[in-house]
């Protein structure tokens, strides 16, 4: 069996993998090529894993989680007041030891509760999650401003599995909310609207959108909020409007003619290169110190791309520019109008315009059907 031994019981079920890793090596003393086996990969692997853990000690709630979620798992849960070690305590110890305010970690149901009421709160302009050694419990300000209050134990979940990481230590350590953490934010949040009806998208796929509420029209002209993504494609943001008469701003068929140029700029790798070429490293020893210019053009194929310069040269300035910073780019209107040095508002009438040409150079050129991909 490939799969790791079950994690002992009194590890929370939230707790990531690679920590979980860590407390079985050091806490239980399990080999590291042990773990290796039961986990079905390279022992470096593990090492890694472990490594990477150790390293992020230095964070005062990644320590502190690991501490007692060790002593948890390990003989001193049976009665947390006893430190892990031979040292007997003595009459005075509670008066001299480390500050503990709480031995329990978070459980599943408060971290769900709290990830959504936190997260929101520091993902806020200028708020900050601030933790101090004498403090029993973390608070998030904005500004001077007391927006929320967790319990610590909370916090430190929210450190082991990356959500939010330090921004200043001192007296007082205070953290910001990572990529991770608003991404973690974006699937409660569409959970919650799945959970209401209000979506069927996929809460990993809805991660990597920025959802709003807007007021729109509906299709008899009544006003309306409705949740949409502000991230998706321009196209599908103009298809929404509609106009004075209550038609769509851009019909199905412009949209089809864009999203056909995208694919085609998509399959002839016409984007920037954005990591190493290796191409000419991978040819044979002849040829391996001469410049060849048709490298740098990203491979892809070759129809494709003569597809996408033949519709660009149809559209002519102006136009194939709209068009491809729309359509093969993904820039919003007001970028494009940007940085083509255009007036504000203009980008939507000329886009129309340019989808409006290229379906009639589609439909001119292959006879509305679509060419072979490739």
């Amino acid at each position: 069996m490939n799969s790791i031994a079950p994690a002992p019981a009194e590890l929370p079920a939230w707790l990531p993998k690679h920590a979980q890793l860590y407390l079985r090596h050091v806490e239980d003393g399990i080999p590291i090529r042990e773990l290796a086996r039961a986990e079905g990969c390279a022992a470096s692997t593990i090492l890694r894993r472990v490594r990477r853990i150790e390293a992020r000690r230095d964070d005062p709630l990644v320590d502190e989680a690991l501490e007692r979620l060790g002593r948890a798992a390990g003989s001193g849960a049976a009665n947390p007041s006893i430190a892990p070690g031979p040292t007997v305590l003595q009459k005075d110890t509670p008066m001299t030891a480390a500050f503990r305010p709480s031995e329990t970690p978070a459980n599943e149901e408060q971290l769900r509760r709290e990830t959504r009421r936190i997260l929101r709160r520091l993902s806020e302009p200028g708020a900050l999650l601030i933790v101090g050694r004498e403090m029993d419990k973390a608070v998030v300000l904005r500004g001077t401003v007391r927006t929320a209050v967790l319990e610590r134990a909370v916090a430190q979940a929210f450190a082991l599995k990356d959500w939010i990481e330090v921004a200043h230590e001192g007296r007082v350590t205070s953290y910001k909310i990572t990529h991770a953490g608003r991404a973690a934010l974006k699937r409660v949040l569409e959970e919650e609207a799945a959970a209401r009806g209000e979506t069927a998208a996929s809460p990993f796929a809805a991660q990597h959108g920025e959802f709003a509420q807007e007021t729109r029209a509906d299709a008899h002209g009544q006003q309306r909020r409705v949740r949409a993504n502000l991230a998706e494609s321009p196209l599908a943001v103009l298809a929404r409007r509609r106009d004075k008469q209550g038609r769509p701003f851009l019909s199905a068929d412009l949209v089809a003619a864009g999203e056909r140029l995208r694919e085609d700029f998509e399959l002839a790798q016409m984007g920037p290169r954005v990591g190493q070429n290796w191409e000419r490293f991978l040819t044979g020893g002849g040829g391996r110190g001469q410049y060849r210019p048709e490298l740098a053009m990203g491979g892809g194929s070759d129809t494709a791309r003569e597809r996408v310069a033949l519709a660009l040269r149809d559209l002519g300035p102006g136009l194939g520019d709209m068009a491809l910073r729309c359509c093969c780019f993904l820039e919003g209107l007001e970028t494009a109008e940007k940085r083509l040095g255009w007036s504000a508002r203009s980008g939507k009438i000329v886009l129309r315009i340019a989808l409006q040409r290229l379906k009639r150079h589609y439909d001119e050129t292959y006879g509305g059907a679509s060419p072979m991909i490739g």
